[in-house]
């Protein structure tokens, strides 16, 4: 009788795997908002790694981590945004000027995401169990 598995037992352990892998993918959800949309080591818009000559923001006062191609463009799109001269660049067309428009939109739309009442609590609830155990 000792080698008998009760049937109760056994559910209850599915119920708990399938539970844990439930809170394990909200986890890694998070876990990507929070890591990878605020990465130090690479840029924000076009994500290629940033070097350590680019590491200088604070000195740029850009709000955003962006490497140096990425900074140049941010810089004529605000001072376009702002009645400076016209683009230097052809290509720096409405369309352009629609795609950094949507990009910081987006950028604007992941912090308060990040800083929602809802996101919060799942980072609390996603702690909780841990420290617990």
């Amino acid at each position: 009788m000792k080698n008998v598995i009760s049937l109760n037992d056994r559910l209850k352990l599915d119920k708990e795997k399938k539970a844990f892998l439930i809170k394990w993918r909200k986890l890694l959800s998070a876990r990507k908002v929070l890591q990878c949309t605020q990465c130090a080591l690479k840029c924000s818009k076009c994500g290629t790694q940033i070097m350590s000559s680019d590491k200088d923001d604070k000195q740029r006062r850009l709000p955003y981590r962006l490497c140096e191609s990425c900074s140049d463009e941010y810089r004529e799109y605000t001072s376009i945004l702002q009645g400076g001269e016209g683009p230097s660049c052809y290509w720096h067309n409405k369309e352009w000027m629609d795609v950094w428009k949507t990009w910081i939109a987006y950028q604007e739309s992941l912090r308060r995401y990040r800083n929602s009442k809802e996101f919060l609590d799942l980072l609390k609830e996603l702690e909780g169990p841990e420290r617990e155990t």
